[in-house]
């Protein structure tokens, strides 16, 4: 054989790509009405693509790009459009910002295919970490979004942050993973099972218009001249109409993901107080969802684990092993006896 019998005939399909900084500052340049030069680096990768533009009169702005997830399209028309309702109300977030024509997305073409593209205003401040008070300005920001949000009367979200996409959907990925055994599934069926037998037991429950990640990672913490803290808020890639628990109990998820001993410790004992004070200083929570806030733990992990699940084409099966697993299920089946601290 000579060895042009053994090229590919065309390029092979890409699962993800990283998009260079440069081609798509180029891109965004071209599309979007920005009067200075800037440059587009990457940022960081994560579920998303994220860049960072710096201008040459000293500002900033944030460039995302959607990766293609196992639930289907981006949600970005009604990202965007509840991002520029919530700005408008007064709330503290990352608008979106309009292209030339007016949009607040565009797609982009990249190897994989088309993946959406929105730019937001950068914001300054720092992560709430673990002081008492960063966590109450976010738990209080968190709160007024909540309210801001009863107005928005913009596109229907594609995603509502139910039963079925939070612990029935993230279920199958699991039971569909190459490392899954027969041991491990009936395991993890249960404690589903359980879990949604609980939670509808659970009902009526509160429906707010959900950030869908509020763990501290997608927050930051400023100073106001009057010396208060304030939490603004960014990334509602993952929010939708959902429950008033589930928004509330991602934040304890993220206390107790890698804790060793069950329970909190005591400094996050007093976090997870402060957080759930500074919110019912703005807003009610009614004793059903506040009792519930421990159920959906559970399903917030259900649904982080299908979202690792769904990568394996990207990260490789082997991202997740079967001892992993098996203690992920642990932690599903120890955090199911508990109730809200």
């Amino acid at each position: 054989m000579t060895e042009f019998e053994f090229q590919s005939p065309r390029a092979l399909r890409a699962v993800y790509s990283t998009v260079d900084g440069n081609a798509l500052g180029e891109f965004i340049a071209s599309a979007y009405p920005f009067d200075t030069p800037f440059t587009c680096r990457l940022l960081r990768r994560g579920f998303n693509d994220v860049y960072l533009l710096r201008f040459a009169d000293g500002h900033k702005k944030i460039a995302r790009l959607s990766s293609r997830r196992a639930r289907g399209a981006s949600n970005v028309a009604y990202e965007t459009a509840l991002l520029r309702h919530l700005k408008q109300a007064g709330g503290d977030v990352a608008a979106p910002l309009g292209t030339k024509t007016g949009a607040l997305s565009i797609e982009v073409e990249a190897v994989e295919g088309q993946r959406s593209l929105v730019v937001f205003e950068y914001l300054e401040g720092q992560f709430p970490g673990a002081d008492p008070q960063d966590t109450a300005a976010m738990a209080a920001g968190l709160a007024t979004l909540h309210r801001l949000a009863g107005g928005y009367g913009g596109p229907p979200s594609q995603y509502v942050l139910d039963l079925r996409h939070l612990v029935a959907r993230p279920l199958q990925r699991l039971l569909d993973h190459e490392a899954m055994d027969e041991a491990l599934a009936e395991r993890l069926r249960k404690s589903a099972s359980d879990l949604v037998a609980k939670i509808e037991a659970a009902t009526p429950l509160t429906m707010v218009v959900c950030h869908g990640d509020c763990h501290g990672g997608n927050t930051f913490i400023t100073s106001a001249p009057d010396g208060r803290r304030i939490g603004s808020f960014f990334d509602f890639d993952d929010g939708g109409p959902g429950y008033l628990a589930y928004d509330l109990a991602v934040y304890l998820w993220a206390m107790l993901l890698h804790r060793e001993e069950p329970g909190l410790s005591d400094e996050q004992r007093e976090r997870w107080t402060r957080f759930v004070e500074a919110y019912r200083d703005v807003s009610p929570v009614p004793p059903n969802d506040y009792s519930a806030i421990a159920l959906f733990v559970c399903a917030r992990h259900f649904w982080f684990l299908g979202e690792y699940a769904s990568r394996s084409d990207e990260w490789g099966s082997s991202a997740l092993p079967l001892e992993w697993l098996r203690k992920q299920a642990d932690k599903l089946e120890q955090w199911s006896e508990m109730a809200t601290p």
